[in-house]
């Protein structure tokens, strides 16, 4: 499984969000404040901070939240299985 964060510095939720994400093996961060992020936030259709994608080993999104942090129990109880 792979997880991608996309947050942006002055976004209220996002510390909720890198915490839930914390200790997780495979996660990429974006910020959307480079150009970089914002690349990548703009593929997978990213238009609210935070936003947490999670990709099986296909690449075919399974989950995500979108403008709220996951809850971390959900996001942990999807990447044991």
């Amino acid at each position: 499984m792979e997880v991608k964060l996309f947050v942006k510095q002055d976004c209220p939720r996002c510390p909720a969000a890198k915490k839930a994400c914390e200790g997780l093996l495979g996660v990429s961060e974006y910020d959307v404040d480079s150009i970089d992020g914002l690349a990548e936030a703009s593929f997978y259709g990213i238009m609210a901070t935070p936003s947490v994608l999670v990709f099986d080993s296909t690449g075919r999104e399974v989950a995500g939240w979108r403008g709220e942090a996951p809850p971390v129990d959900d996001l942990h109880t999807l990447l044991a299985n």
